[in-house]
């Protein structure tokens, strides 16, 4: 299978091109190849290309940037994500786009399921569901795979931010009511090429699927485990989300019931302490 991906030097894209293999031929796209803020841009890399199908791990992330920046956030996780869909649609080829827990209100305690009413509470939340809503317009063979904390050991991260921290201080305040699943990028990598094959073989599978780590936990939880495995002695104090004062807010809620995924496709929810795991070996060597 060719895939083309939009995305190039991100957490998920960089691990796409890793996926790269005598089955799996990937083609990644970055700024000066693709740009996200040209519609007619993205519609064209695809005819250019011809791929088998289309994955789209590009986004517009800084979730602070996008209060005073909505405009931008929407042209790159709204209107570029339409324009992609509606290339595939009308080649008739898979796509798959990633989505977000924060297109939910993040209230409650329940797992969120991905038929249940969606509610972004912030600028990040209401450009992502707007082009999950054009991605479905579109009418073709398409998966949107929301997730949520995505880490790795490229770019910048939670984990990544933890050791730098953890090495230099030697306690930390980090909140304790904002619940969630940690998310390997690798592991979406993989589960986004899962899924493009099987809307390959069976387009009826199109729809909304949920991916995230297991079992849920707080960042304070996963941060004591980042220093556990890490070897440093930082200790973690708990604040609740109302003393760390950030531009946009966070779901205190970000819960994935990610049944439908295992259903449809046969992928099994990752165990986010082995994902930890891989990601510091994956550092270590890199240094």
């Amino acid at each position: 299978m060719r895939i083309l991906v939009f995305g190039h030097s991100g957490q998920v894209a960089t691990e796409l091109r890793a996926l790269a293999g005598a089955d799996i031929d990937i083609a990644t796209l970055d700024r000066d190849a693709a740009n996200l803020m040209d519609p007619a841009a993205c519609a064209d890399a695809i005819a250019a290309h011809a791929p088998d199908a289309v994955i789209n791990a590009a986004a517009y992330t800084a979730v602070d940037n996008a209060e005073d920046d909505e405009e931008t956030a929407h042209q790159i996780n709204a209107i570029a994500p339409a324009a992609m869909a509606q290339a595939c649609a009308a080649r008739d080829i898979p796509f798959v786009t990633i989505s977000t827990d924060y297109v939910f209100s993040g209230d409650g305690t329940d797992p969120w399921a991905p038929t249940d009413p969606t509610g972004p509470k912030g600028a990040y939340g209401r450009t992502k569901l707007a082009g999950e809503d054009a991605v479905v317009a579109a009418g073709g063979r398409y998966a949107i795979l929301r997730t949520s904390w995505v880490v790795s050991a490229h770019g910048k991260n939670f984990v990544k931010t933890m050791l730098r921290l953890g090495a230099e201080k030697e306690a930390l305040t980090i909140v304790d009511d904002q619940i969630g699943g940690p998310t390997g990028a690798a592991e979406i990598a993989q589960a986004c090429v899962t899924i493009a094959q099987g809307l390959a073989r069976d387009p009826s599978l199109s729809g909304i699927y949920h991916f995230a780590g297991g079992p849920d936990t707080s960042w304070t939880d996963f941060a004591r485990e980042i220093f556990a495995q890490a070897g440093l002695p930082c200790a973690v104090t708990d604040i609740p989300s109302s003393e760390f004062k950030q531009r946009a807010t966070r779901p205190l809620n970000s819960r994935m019931d990610c049944t439908l995924t295992t259903t449809a496709f046969g992928i099994a929810r990752p165990e986010w302490r082995e994902s930890l795991k891989t990601i510091l070996h994956q550092l270590q060597n890199q240094t």
